[in-house]
């Protein structure tokens, strides 16, 4: 019987054992890697350089870009490099500051989504008071309890789970270092300790998710009580992108953790989790830019401007 203590590394589903497909593997995820930097880095840039998006619903879009890079970075390089050294292992360390690192990003942009839908909610219902209760002061505010919510709750999380003696191996059944297989590897009964955190975890979700719902139901009434079929389409297009992410985000996670065991297999379960951590950060910035002209509008100039100095630079290079 080995202990937490004697484990030094753990080992990680892997998607093949076949060295074709695992090499296809590693390129299909460094396709959606790469697209996720680039996307969320050209919001980034966007949003940071042009002055007429300086404002909260842009800010808020910025912190949300940098939680989706934050998120696939921390898992699916590693998973990429086992790929294509043909290995499963990962060291005890990278194994805890990945989960850290994981439910810290997921959290924080869990309750930013729910920052953000209160930021559409005042935009569209009390446009009066909208720089009055989005101030920058305030949207700081909110996007620091944000970011301060997901870490104390991975600090907890991780804390716990690292805690508890491991003596049933060290193989898991994910791709990643996930807190639910490190679990099934405890020989001691943790349901007590962990049952607490996940109560608390719990009541944030379903006070989130009450939140946004809230919100959205207030915008809709608002939304269709504008006269004008020019004014609705704004205000929607405005809100529909967001209601995208929060969808995708809350239909693949709550299926990864609340499907019925009957249905669970390592083949979909293998799928799922691709579908709630790898996807979103890699589509996210494609939902924003295209339904919001002005940020379609302020990307293509940072591209126009990058490229034409790459050109100067290469003119002054070959003079």
């Amino acid at each position: 019987m080995s202990n937490s203590s004697s484990i030094t590394q753990f080992l990680l589903l892997a998607f093949t054992d076949t060295r074709e497909l695992q090499l296809l593997h590693f390129w299909l995820f460094l396709g959606i890697y790469l697209a996720a930097l680039l996307g969320n880095g050209l919001i980034i840039t966007t949003i940071a350089c042009d002055q007429h998006l300086h404002t909260p619903m842009y800010f808020f879009l910025l912190n949300l870009s940098l939680l989706d890079l934050g998120c696939i970075s921390s898992i699916v390089p590693k998973s990429m490099a086992n790929s294509l050294w043909d290995t499963r292992a990962i060291s005890y360390m990278e194994c805890a500051a990945q989960i850290f690192c994981f439910v810290f990003l997921i959290l924080a942009q869990f309750c930013l989504l729910s920052v953000m839908s209160y930021d559409r909610y005042v935009a569209i219902c009390k446009p009066l008071h909208y720089g009055t209760l989005l101030g920058s002061r305030a949207c700081v505010h909110m996007a620091a309890a944000a970011w301060a919510t997901g870490f104390l709750n991975a600090l907890l999380h991780t804390a716990n789970t690292f805690s508890l003696p491991l003596c049933k191996g060290n193989a898991l059944d994910q791709f990643f270092c996930e807190i639910p297989q490190i679990l099934k590897l405890s020989c001691s009964d943790a349901s007590l300790r962990e049952s607490g955190l996940v109560v608390v975890g719990v009541c944030l979700f379903f006070l989130c998710f009450v939140f946004i719902v809230l919100s959205y139901v207030q915008i809709f009434r608002a939304v269709l009580r504008i006269p004008s079929e020019q004014g609705r389409h704004k205000a929607f297009s405005t809100c529909l992108p967001h209601l995208a992410v929060v969808s995708l985000f809350l239909s693949t996670g709550m299926f990864a953790y609340l499907k019925p065991p009957s249905i669970s297999s390592p083949s979909l379960d293998l799928v799922v989790s691709v579908l709630y951590s790898v996807v979103p950060p890699a589509v996210n910035p494609l939902i924003y830019s295209m339904r919001n002209q002005e940020l379609k509008e302020s990307i293509s100039k940072v591209i126009s401007w990058a490229f034409v100095n790459t050109d100067h630079l290469s003119i002054t290079v070959h003079k």
